[in-house]
């Protein structure tokens, strides 16, 4: 119960380099240290040793594959939000994580405790995984959200927005 991930600031400053390192990693971790140098405008020895620096301060906690849900038979991908009695996390609701459905485990503010990303192979998997929320003490109600369409889904990115007033979306 102790494993929880905290929305504070790393001490650790990253610069422009570590930023398009990131950037370039996120887009493909396959790269060898001379591709990313290349992109990035380093040489290969000195993106190895920010590579190394930025795991070494957890900014890269670790290297893995992005798997295509529909390709590996999960096309389906919904958001619960889970209502209970007092704080959502509890030992018990905890092991929700064993299953492999569930992606994602987050406690809010708002008029729900718990919110799940859970990808399942259909409905009626979708349903199942729901009658086992039920189980657990303290489960109120569940609210489903079936993802329809996907626009964007992707990893945190390195970037970070210096200037709200560049972005704009155009008024209609």
């Amino acid at each position: 119960m102790n494993n929880l991930q905290q929305n504070n600031l790393p001490g650790q400053q990253l610069d422009t380099f570590d930023r398009r390192i990131l950037g370039a990693l996120v887009e493909d971790s396959s790269q060898t240290y001379a591709e990313l140098g290349r992109i990035v405008g380093l040489s290969a020895p000195a993106v190895h040793e920010r590579v190394k620096r930025l795991r070494r301060h957890g900014i890269i906690e670790r290297m893995s594959a992005i798997l295509n849900g529909p390709a590996i038979g999960k096309p389906m991908v919904s958001f619960v939000h889970v209502d209970t009695d007092g704080w959502g996390k509890s030992e018990r609701m905890m092991k929700i994580a064993n299953f492999p459905e569930v992606e994602e485990i987050h406690s809010v503010a708002g008029d729900t405790s718990v919110i799940l990303k859970v990808r399942t192979t259909d409905a009626h998997a979708l349903e199942v995984l729901l009658s086992q929320l039920y189980i657990l003490r303290g489960v109120k109600t569940t609210r489903s959200y079936v993802v329809l369409s996907t626009y964007l889904e992707r990893t945190i990115q390195a970037e970070v927005t210096q200037d709200w007033s560049e972005i704009t979306i155009p008024p209609e």
